[in-house]
């Protein structure tokens, strides 16, 4: 991916100097793959909040003192601030065309654990969107995890990860997060895990939506950079990672989409562009 010597982002709190913040102790969240399926594109935040609730009473007071960035944190920082860039570009053009105002979000880089409006949450959380303070949070560890655990390498596939939650912040300002929160509160479990998964397969949807119009402004795509984010995008469906993780499906449980349905609807935003073609909570089949 070209990325290199382009604008970055000023919209990021890099926190990872400071040597982990808040402590928080685990409960639940130890098991990789576990925290891999809960981590990946798009967590409720409501589970953040769980888990702080639970844990605070457990907590101690992590007084982390400064540390010096690695050259290789280093310069994944300056990529999450290029890529992030690049959805502000692509994400204001998009919503001019349709009259409003695109509001940006915030990327907070962290390293070992972050306190956000969500709650506590560990690396082991891997990167989210949080709603209530408009921000996206990443541990640029998980790069690593993403190729040497997941088996999807490459910095287009951490593009699409990037995207990918910043997806979700455009479905917030859209109105979408609101309803899919509305169905968990108020009706079924199976029905709340379908709401989650159209909300995931939208926000694949708009992480293809973004690298199509990037690709369109910067000329970002090198040879082999799709194959990088389809390697990552079949990773992380939902049947795939519970195979891995108990050896068996359980569809009813599902929360993001299988690999099969998060490849189609990351390709569909890819090849078209076309906002239009992405409203994942009115079609029947997914």
């Amino acid at each position: 991916m070209r990325w290199r010597g382009r604008r970055q982002s000023e919209n990021v709190e890099d926190r990872r100097m400071s040597g982990g913040g808040v402590a928080a102790v685990g409960g639940g969240m130890g098991l990789m793959i576990i925290a891999l399926i809960a981590a990946l594109f798009g967590i409720n935040p409501q589970r953040f909040i769980q888990q702080a609730n639970q844990q605070r009473a457990a907590q101690q007071a992590g007084a982390g003192g400064a540390v010096e960035l690695t050259q290789q944190q280093i310069e994944e920082g300056e990529f999450a601030k290029t890529v992030l860039a690049d959805t502000e570009d692509v994400w204001t053009r998009l919503f001019a065309e349709s009259g409003y105002e695109y509001q940006k979000p915030t990327l907070v880089l962290f390293s070992q654990r972050v306190e956000s409006a969500c709650g506590l949450a560990s690396a082991a959380s891997g990167p989210f969107y949080c709603p209530a303070d408009s921000k996206v949070y990443l541990d640029t560890s998980f790069f690593s995890q993403l190729s040497q655990q997941l088996g999807a390498p490459g910095d287009f596939a951490q593009a699409y990860v990037i995207a990918h939650e910043v997806g979700h912040h455009v479905q917030n300002l859209l109105g979408y997060t609101d309803k899919v929160e509305q169905v968990r509160r108020t009706q079924s479990k199976e029905a709340a895990n379908e709401a989650s998964v159209r909300l995931e397969l939208q926000a694949d949807f708009l992480a293809g939506v973004m690298l199509h119009h990037a690709q369109k402004m910067r000329n970002i795509i090198e040879p082999g950079d799709i194959e990088e984010a389809l390697n990552a995008a079949t990773a992380i469906g939902d049947d795939r990672l519970q195979k891995q993780s108990q050896g068996y499906v359980v569809p009813e449980s599902f929360t993001h989409g299988t690999s099969e349905q998060r490849l189609r609807w990351f390709m569909k935003g890819l090849e078209s562009g076309d906002l239009s073609k992405g409203d994942t909570f009115t079609v029947n089949q997914l």
